[in-house]
């Protein structure tokens, strides 16, 4: 009897060893998305439809952390059309080794080592939209041709931040990665791989300069005269990146420029080469400020994005808003946008726009 009871006891304690290793497994994962509905109208000539309100996304993800050296993510875009790459599909899903905060490496789909605005949240992000250059240049609606990404790739990447200053801040940070260049869920194509880095100083609490480099291609297949062909194009692409944030204020300013030709549409099995040069650059300047902290603000933004690197090819977008925040978790923003697009014809260039965007957090 006494044996019976020893094994009984053990087997007691194995199952409820097993369910507080589970109980502590489930506190270290978290689910949590958003969505983002939208209303839009603009003045522009000859679209139809002139007004429209839309999903503009549907998030849900899973974060989680492993012995709190491992730290995962996997997220997923709801929304979009079903079958196409802008449809419903996975946007992140990676693993990062955190042990030590000056060398931390990430292996999966995840954000692009480019730009201080391509990491931010949607919603944290302020604005219509992430600025021109940032879509462009930044594989979210790439000029070259790229599906649809949101500013993301396949890869792996080494970041840390060195240099710990008495305030506890750090004063410098790097990031560099390797990736496809072929955008999300894609496998590569030309056996290159790009090679993307960012370097910034924080000279005091809420302030960062960067620099961030890009060397790489974007390659697609496809059939001449009956024989199978690779085609690449390069993306060789610099940013310079400043940003102020501290007291629910935020100052932001990037410069980009690139090199390389762009495929003629959007199409994977198009390999024809657009006629349009191999510069672009564009930049933005953005101030948020509040009116009561962390609740509601005020903001400005004046956006450039010209796809020869010229001032005949800009698209200039001068943007005001406000937005107002509830309990944290719900966000309602309206701005007003004034284009000049100087690829539209004369007499179609200017035009005015208005979106109203409710976000909400879970």
């Amino acid at each position: 009897m006494k044996t019976k009871n020893l094994c009984l006891t053990a087997v007691l304690a194995a199952v409820c060893s097993l369910a507080t290793a589970q109980n502590e497994w489930y506190k270290n994962v978290k689910l949590g998305g958003y969505v983002i509905s939208e209303y839009k109208y603009a003045t522009q000539e000859d679209l139809t439809p002139k007004d429209n309100f839309s999903i503009r996304l549907v998030r849900l993800a899973i974060d989680g952390k492993i012995n709190n050296d491992f730290n995962y993510r996997v997220q997923a875009q709801l929304n979009g059309t079903p079958g196409s790459t802008s449809g419903p599909r996975i946007v992140d899903a990676f693993v990062e080794w955190q042990k030590f905060g000056y060398a931390k490496i990430k292996v999966g789909q995840f954000k692009r080592a480019f730009s201080f605005e391509n990491p931010m949240h949607p919603i944290d992000q302020g604005f219509i939209s992430y600025a021109q250059a940032i879509s462009k240049l930044a594989g979210f609606s790439d000029r070259v041709g790229e599906q649809a990404s949101n500013g993301r790739d396949i890869g792996i990447q080494l970041q840390g931040d060195l240099l710990k200053a008495a305030d506890g801040h750090n004063w410098l940070h790097y990031q560099v990665g390797i990736y496809n260049g072929q955008g999300t869920n894609s496998n590569d194509v030309n056996n290159s791989k790009d090679l993307i880095g960012g370097l910034w100083i924080v000279p005091t609490e809420g302030l960062r300069i960067g620099a961030f480099g890009w060397n790489g291609s974007y390659a697609r297949k496809g059939t001449v005269d009956g024989q199978s062909k690779v085609v690449s194009v390069n993306r060789n692409r610099y940013a310079i990146s400043g940003e102020y944030k501290k007291d629910d204020w935020t100052l932001r300013s990037e410069y980009i420029h690139s090199q390389g030709a762009a495929f003629s549409s959007s199409s994977a099995s198009d390999i024809s080469i657009k006629g349009n040069g191999d510069k672009a650059d564009g930049w933005y300047a953005a101030l948020i400020a509040p009116i009561e902290k962390n609740v509601c603000h005020v903001k400005a933004r004046y956006d450039v994005y010209r796809d020869r690197a010229d001032w005949s090819s800009s698209k200039n977008q001068y943007e005001l808003g406000v937005d107002y925040i509830f309990l944290k978790k719900v966000k309602a923003q309206v701005n007003y946008v004034w284009v000049n697009d100087r690829t539209e014809a004369q007499g179609k260039q200017n035009y005015h726009m208005i979106d109203c965007q409710v976000s909400v957090r879970f």
